[in-house]
């Protein structure tokens, strides 16, 4: 019996990585989304003043999901999906209200996100039974 992560060192190397850098950038400075700077950041950007608590507090359970290894796969998904759609929202936002420059951030989030899930999956053995 095989007991060993599928993948090489250098996919467990990667996706480490990538998905501390997801959690870093993204779910820890989420923790700030009470204070004021970050509440007229998100009416700027017109959307109402409790859409940036709803989205801190997602950030942060998005990001336990992430980093802790216990969690089940399907979670993972999810949080996965919920930070994608996050990221393609804050593009969207950041570029129609600010400019195309301001939306670089998200852009490079997204692409760290998509490594992430891409290594997530080159890791992880997936139990599919009747397969």
């Amino acid at each position: 019996m095989n007991t060993t992560s599928p993948g090489t060192k250098t996919d467990r190397i990667i996706y480490r990585v990538s998905t501390a850098l997801i959690v870093l950038l993204i779910a820890l400075p989420a923790v700030t989304f009470y204070t004021d700077f970050a509440l007229n950041s998100i009416q700027h950007l017109g959307f109402p003043a409790y859409f940036g608590i709803e989205d801190g507090i997602a950030k942060v359970i998005g990001g336990i999901v992430l980093a802790v290894p216990m969690v089940p796969m399907r979670f993972k998904e999810w949080a996965y999906v919920g930070y994608g759609i996050d990221f393609i929202s804050a593009i969207i936002a950041n570029a129609v209200v600010i400019g195309p420059g301001m939306a670089m951030l998200p852009v490079v989030a997204l692409i760290v996100l998509a490594v992430s899930y891409i290594y997530f999956h080159k890791t992880h053995v997936v139990y599919a039974p009747g397969i």
